[in-house]
Order: C-alpha cells, then structure tokens, then sequence
C-alpha cells in the first residue's frame, strides 16, 4: 500500500464537510497587550515574558480551523511540510466516514528548547454511529523569518498514527428486533413501512438493535487489529423474545393506508394514542422511511395549540366561551398578523373564534396572559417541555418565554418559537378532553418522571365543546359526516416566504385522540383534514 495513505478505504467513505469554520484571530490582540503589559507585570525594562509566545497559539488556532473547514492546502501551509501534511490530512478521514470535525485548542506551554505545544481535542463525527473523541497536540516551532509554523509530525493528526499503524472503521450488522402489536399480532416493516425505523430504534435507542460498529487501530501490512479506538452501539444483543408494542395492527394499517391516499406525496405524519392511558395505537410517516417526523419532528403546532391557549386563559377566568372577543382581518404587534384567507368575524364569541380558528382574537387576548404563563400551563397541565420516556427516541416540545411582545403575539397562535409535532399535540388533545395527562407510550414499562396536575372539569367541558363544534360548525367540518361525537381542531403554521404553510388536524373520538401534520400542506382542514378522515372513516368506532 502507498505509504502516503494513512486510512483504510471502506465503501461510502467520504472526506470532510466544506463548512466554513472561522478561526480565532485574537493572538494580534494579546501580542499588543504583552507588549505594553511587561511593566505593569513586574517584569522591568530588561526582563522578558518567559510565556509562549502568543503569535504561536494564533498558527496553531489557524491550523486546526482550517483542517476543521476542509481548508486542506491553507492548513499545511501553516506546516513544515506541506506536501506531506496536505496527503495524510486529505487521507485521514477516507473510508472512516468522518464529515465535519470539531477540532478546539488548549492553552499553549513552551518547551526548554523553545518550541511551542498546543493541546487540542478532536470532535470526529463518525456517520450513523457517534462521535470519536480523543486528544492530541501540535508541535509549533519558530522559522528563520521570526514566524511560527506547526512541526510536522504524523502524531499529531494522532497520537497513534504513524507510518506502520493506521485506523479502520468497521460497522456491525444489526437486525432489528421481533415486534408485536398490543395483541401479539407481529409487525414486520415490509408489511408497515412506516415503523421499519420505529422498531429499530425501539427501547428509548435499541438496547442492542440500533447502529453498532468501531474504529480500530490496525497494522498497515498485516491488517490485523492492535487496539480498539472507539465503540459505538450498544455492545450486547437483545435476547429475550420478540417486543410487545402497545401498536394496534388495525389502526396502523389504516393510518399507514390513510397517509398514502390523502397526503399527496408531501411529507407528512400521524399519531394516534388512547386517551385514558397514553399508550400509542399507531405512527405513520411519509415518506414511510427515513426520519420519524410522528415522534421527533419539531414543527410549529400553529392554531392547533390554540388548545393549550385556550386552556391557559380559562384556568384564570381571563374569557369565557360566550365573551365577545372581536376577529379583524388583521393585527399589527410588531408585524401584522392575518387570519387565514383574510377571514374576519365581527362581534365573534370567543367560542367562535376557537371554532373559526381566528388568529388576530387570540392574539388580542396576549395581554391576560404572563409572560411565561403559556408554557408553565404547557408544562403543568399537558406535560410539554418535560421529559418524556416513550419507548423510542421523541421529542417533547418547547415553548420558551417570549423575547418580545411580537413572539408572545405568536406565541397565542402555536407560532414563534412553540415546538411541537404530532405525539405532543395527539397528546395535548387527549389531556384536553379528560383532563388528565398520561405519557404517552410505545412499549410498556417504560420510566415515567414526569409530573403533571390535572384540569379542573369545568376546563375540560368548555374545551370539549369548542371542539365539537369546530366539527359541526367550523373549520373541521371534514369530519362533521363521520359517526361518533367527534371533536377537533384544525392549525396552519407558516414556515417560511418562500414555503407554502404547514397544515394540521387534531381529533378525538371514543378513547382515541389523533394528530396529523402535512408540511406545505397550506391549511389544516384542506390537507391534514382527509389524512385524518381516511383515519377514523376506516376504523370503526367500537375499536377505541
């Protein structure tokens, strides 16, 4: 093997990520200080600062931002060595999948001789697997010219790459585990597409059945494995049976058909949980592989968290469902915020402005609410924001303080910096119409630390009848032709200008609550609204 190649070559291997990554410039800064500084230190005219000297730690900060950028000629140029040094940092990385290196210096220590070391830790994001970390150091010695450049040596890149010895990466199989419904039925990914990356990640990360493998340190001529580097993955493998999911066969089958007809291609996702106990019945994605948008996506809820507001406002009495509570075209807080499709309802209920979805009323209600109040109710009564322990990874969601009366305005509407997807809100519904939060579940016995109060009854009545009437008389009528009393509410949140808005719908009936989001789906009803539909039209109402 050419002595210049300092990796192993594996398939898919690729080199660093062109990220720009600025290098600190403060060394100028320093040198300026000690230069006018040696007297106030103590020094006296003809005694010098016996400390490194600080245009050394600058070449040495320089070097490492730009081997972090992909810079790889500017960083061996700042090297003894450029020819070499350019080789072995452009063949370092080849075939162990490494993309974007964090490379952070330490303090710099001169040596007797007077040379310069500057310590550094090494970031190596490793695709699919973690992060290899280790240390290492960066030799700088000053040239003739009074500059300082990094002495090339192969150990830096490494304390253990040399000219016999080089790492390998290798990844480790996995086959994801056995997996059944809440009935035993079992559930392949062939057959439910949409949870081939659900079941391999089930266990809050796959306890042996999620991405494993190593980088190995390995002799160049012999191949043969001298030391291990670092591992990824769990290192045992599950042995105890199939998994038992609190998933029902039928409500994925539907859910999954339900997606495919209604969605029209675009990314979408849909979670359907019982609401007396929070255990999950179905998660469905399009596109069916990749990312699990149902369970980790962070997206903007947008008028569906008018639920969550609504709630807030009446814990404290601040409206009631018969208040008039004006719905203009537009309000201007900051910005101008609109109404979908420029609605605008004069002399309007507050009723009717849940049930016709109006931005600009909730909005005007901003001020009987605190600042932080919307998220301390979030968290207290709908558990959002704390930590949930599903059975599989999840997010679960973030609303922060607002910054300014422009992002509370926002905030009233599910937008600014309100983060949700489809299990929190799924979940918020069902705390709404029974008043209690239950955390949500994928698989059982799983570790609940979360801690909630529930919502006064009369809370819960008034939001059950909002609900229903967005079905009978507002703008989730989609489902006002489906049996069963159900309830829902539907959301549009803007996602950028040049994005057409992402379109929601939360439902309940019986025992089950359901949200869906459709991005660029442009409004809930018009989008999410059929998802849901196909949903509940397919299931029959005695199965909740």
């Amino acid at each position: 093997m050419d002595h210049h190649d300092y990796t192993s070559v594996t398939t898919g291997g690729r080199g660093p990520r062109r990220t720009a990554v600025r290098a600190v410039t403060a060394g100028a800064v320093v040198l300026a200080v000690a230069a006018g500084g040696a007297f106030a230190a103590g020094l006296g005219p003809f005694e010098r600062d016996t400390g490194p000297d600080p245009a050394a730690g600058k070449q040495a900060r320089a070097f490492l931002a730009d081997w972090a950028a992909g810079r790889l000629p500017s960083a061996a140029g700042r090297t003894t060595s450029p020819g070499t040094a350019q080789r072995v940092l452009d063949s370092f990385t080849t075939g162990l999948d490494i993309s974007g290196p964090k490379l952070r210096a330490k303090p710099a220590a001169e040596g007797e001789d007077g040379t310069v070391t500057v310590p550094f830790t090494a970031r190596m994001p490793v695709e699919g697997l973690g992060t290899w970390t280790y240390e290492s150091k960066l030799p700088l010695r000053e040239q003739s010219d009074g500059s300082w450049k990094v002495d090339w040596k192969l150990s830096l890149v490494h304390p253990r790459l040399s000219d016999t010895d080089k790492f390998r990466l290798e990844r480790e199989e996995t086959k994801p585990p056995e997996v059944t419904d809440r009935e035993g039925t079992a559930l392949s990914g062939a057959e439910f597409p949409s949870l081939a990356p659900v079941m391999a990640r089930l266990g809050g990360g796959g306890e042996g059945t999620g991405p494993r493998g190593a980088i190995h340190l390995v002799d160049r001529a012999t191949g043969q494995v001298e030391r291990t580097e670092a591992r990824f993955g769990a290192r045992t493998v599950r042995d105890e049976g199939p998994v038992r999911t609190t998933l029902d066969a039928g409500w994925q089958a539907a859910a999954e058909k339900a997606l495919a007809a209604h969605a029209d291609g675009k990314n979408a996702a849909l979670v359907a949980l019982r609401i007396d106990d929070g255990e999950i019945l179905a998660v469905a994605n399009s596109p069916s592989s990749g990312f699990n948008r149902a369970l980790s996506g962070t997206y903007a809820p947008g008028s569906t968290w008018k639920i969550v507001t609504s709630s807030a406002l009446l814990l404290k009495d601040a409206v009631a469902p018969g208040d008039v509570v004006d719905c203009p075209k537009y309000l201007t807080v900051g910005k101008r915020f609109q109404n979908v499709e420029l609605s605008e309802h004069p002399g309007a209920t507050f009723r009717k402005d849940f049930t016709e979805s109006c931005n600009t009323a909730f909005i005007s209600l901003r001020d009987r609410l605190d600042d932080g109040e919307l998220g301390d109710v979030a968290r207290k009564y709908f558990g959002v924001g704390q930590e949930w322990h599903v059975g599989a990874p999840s997010y679960d969601g973030s609303v922060p303080v607002p910054k300014d009366e422009t992002e509370k305005a926002a905030s009233m509407i599910g937008q600014g910096r309100v983060q949700a997807n489809p299990l929190i809100m799924a979940s918020v519904t069902a705390t709404a119409v029974s008043g209690t939060f239950h955390q949500p579940s994928l698989t059982e016995g799983n570790e609940d630390t979360t801690s909630t109060t529930p919502l006064p009854q009369d809370v819960v009545a008034q939001l059950r009848e909002m609900l229903r009437a967005t079905v009978t008389d507002g703008t989730a009528k989609v489902l006002s032709d489906l049996p069963g009393e159900i309830g829902a509410k539907t959301g549009t949140a803007e996602v950028s200008d040049d994005q057409d808005n992402n379109g929601w719908l939360v439902a309940h009936r019986g025992n089950v609550a359901v949200a869906c989001v459709v991005e660029e789906g442009v409004t809930g009803g018009g989008s999410a609204g059929p998802v849901v539909r196909g949903l509940l039209a397919a299931v029959p109402g005695d199965s909740e």
